[in-house]
């Protein structure tokens, strides 16, 4: 049995709980009850750990890997509610926890843990707030709204920075270095995490999107690298590593690459991934994300070399490789997409076979055009003949899908490894950079190759960024992380104006005109249908509707939303949205 987060339904043992932890309402709480009694001090806590989310299959909607145009025309704007962060109800739940526990009679050591973890808290909510938006009003005391001054101006991005690092920095001296996973405490906020994550805050302060003028050169690349080196070193010594299966890095609970988890146990917390990822006739409803053609492409061949780089051993013209895109891949394709005639031994069926194919899938699977079969698909608008198999638990049968309770992971070893390796590049150490990336691709299975590089051309340090992004668009795939990584990068240009596509299989004979689609339906329900017996087109998807994504370069710093700034005059709007605040670092 799992252990849940240090004891959520420690409620259940307290008549007056209810009353008690209704920390949403700050002001009818009762701190002389909670910060005197040691469960009720971890409850209050427990009630903010919900911050740290939960495994999203859409997380990648806002990138090229998943089906779905996220950016329409004017998608944000200065009123609506898009892409605003302004998360001070949760910020005075934290402050007042910091102040109240400490005038409580709890030992020290308990008060300085739960100071720690709601000092990483705060710091972990403002760095959100500001990379949406550059520098928020740094609140560190739970304000009174008939006492204090509410009308609090925004303090610079700088100060922002500064008062999150020093805040990470007191969290790290009061909490555990490290919590063991077999101990009740697991879940909890330990200094490893708080460590990797000042390492994170410190390479976005370096980033272009803080610094447009001096992207590449500025003086805080050294500080992240130096950050980003502490932490990737620190946890290596404490036996913190890759772990040989890259299909395992999640569904492998508490394994040696996970830094931090949120913790799920069904029936008292699960997730939506398997609900959400499975073709529909293996869920209880339609796929919500779909891969598209643009991220197929994406993946590497087995050699690590692009199927269209000329060089590589597996090199293919676009319409070859269209006929035959699962071959020769990346490992870590096969562990992560289920595709037309792939084995998919869903729900504990074995030898089945997975088709999308308009006419021989089953419906809520299907995806295409083809005249032949007499009706028309009705997954046009959100599938692309592929789906998700990544972190899927496919011994799950159909009905449980919902009951999905792999753990969430919120920081893995990889992203260490990959942030450390991004300042090294900046700052001259290309050897270490490329050192890492040989290890991540050693990990994946991609063959090493004669010289021992596993396919990379990195000869610049250009080069090596490209390959560093690149890897990470691959690695922490679907995990929510490529949007974000473009846009710190200042490379929303790469998405602005791009369409998406998906890939339709039709069912043909040797000499490849197409079968009957009678023969074809009779072949598949035996699985005897292989990705050979299909021949494949592209299709642009959505058919309908707005197909082209508008990014632009107002995005790297989102609007403050109209509605606070009329609450409080004294908040200047960001400069690319009508107003005087500038929200880099320049």
């Amino acid at each position: 049995m799992k252990n849940l987060l240090y004891s959520l339904g420690i409620c259940f043992v307290f008549s007056s709980c209810g009353d008690v932890l209704d920390i949403e309402d700050i002001n009818n709480y009762s701190p002389e009850l909670v910060w005197n009694d040691e469960n009720l001090a971890n409850a209050y806590m427990a009630n903010l750990y919900p911050m740290f989310g939960n495994w999203n299959t859409g997380a990648d909607r806002t990138s090229q890997q998943l089906a779905g145009i996220h950016w329409y025309d004017n998608r944000i704007n200065t009123t609506n509610g898009e892409y605003k962060n302004w998360n001070y109800g949760r910020i005075r739940q934290i402050n007042q926890a910091i102040v109240d526990v400490q005038a409580g009679s709890l030992p020290q050591e308990i008060k300085d843990n739960i100071i720690g973890q709601a000092l990483f808290m705060r710091a972990y909510t403002y760095f959100d707030m500001v990379v949406y938006h550059g520098g928020v009003p740094y609140i560190t005391v739970p304000q009174d709204r008939y006492e204090d001054d509410l009308y609090v101006p925004r303090n610079s991005t700088a100060e922002c920075f500064e008062f999150l690092i020093r805040d990470l920095d007191d969290a790290i001296s009061r909490l555990p270095e490290s919590i063991a996973t077999g101990s009740s405490d697991f879940g909890k906020i330990d200094g490893n995490f708080a460590r990797a994550f000042k390492a994170k805050v410190l390479l976005y302060k370096a980033s272009p999107q803080f610094n447009p003028s001096n992207p590449w050169d500025n003086a805080y690349w050294q500080e992240a690298h130096q950050a980003n080196k502490a932490a990737y070193e620190s946890l290596l010594a404490q036996g913190f590593g890759l772990v040989e299966d890259y299909g395992s890095v999640a569904l492998e609970e508490r394994n040696r690459e996970v830094v931090f988890s949120v913790i799920n146990s069904y029936p008292d917390k699960s997730a939506n991934w398997d609900f959400g990822v499975r073709p529909g006739s293996e869920s209880r409803g339609p796929a919500s994300a779909c891969p598209t053609w643009e991220f197929i492409k994406d993946y590497p061949m087995l050699d690590g070399k692009n199927y269209d780089d000329p060089t590589g051993a597996y090199f293919l013209e676009e319409e070859d490789f269209l006929q035959n895109y699962w071959k020769n891949r990346d490992p870590r394709f096969g562990k992560s997409i289920v595709w037309n005639g792939k084995v998919y031994e869903v729900s504990g069926k074995s030898g089945k076979r997975q088709y999308t194919s308009l006419g021989i899938a089953h419906e809520l699977d299907d995806f295409g055009v083809n005249p032949k079969a007499a009706t028309n698909s009705t997954n046009l608008d959100r599938y692309t003949g592929f789906f998700i198999l990544k972190h899927s638990l496919l011994d799950l049968a159909q009905p449980e899908v919902q009951q999905y309770d792999v753990d969430y992971v919120v920081m893995r070893f990889a992203e260490v490894m990959l942030n450390y390796a991004e300042t090294a590049n900046e700052t001259g150490d290309q050897a270490a950079a490329i050192q890492i990336l040989k290890e991540i691709r050693e990990r994946a299975g991609i063959l090493a190759g004669t010289d021992g590089m596993y396919g990379l051309e990195v000869g610049s340090r250009e080069q090596v960024r490209e390959a560093i992004l690149a890897e990470r668009n691959i690695e922490l795939s679907f995990e929510g992380r490529r949007f974000w990584d473009l846009r710190r990068l200042r490379m929303l240009d790469r998405l602005d104006g791009a369409t998406k596509h998906g890939v339709e299989a039709i069912a043909i004979n040797p000499d490849g005109s197409e079968q009957s689609l009678a023969a074809a339906r009779e072949k598949a329900n035996t699985y005897s249908l292989v990705e050979e017996n299909f021949k494949y087109q592209i299709l642009q998807i959505p058919r309908s509707g707005v197909q082209v994504s508008v990014v632009p370069e107002t995005y790297y710093f989102f609007p403050i939303q109209t509605s606070v700034i009329d609450k409080n005059p004294n908040i200047a709007q960001n400069i690319d949205w009508g107003g005087t605040f500038d929200p880099t670092l320049e």
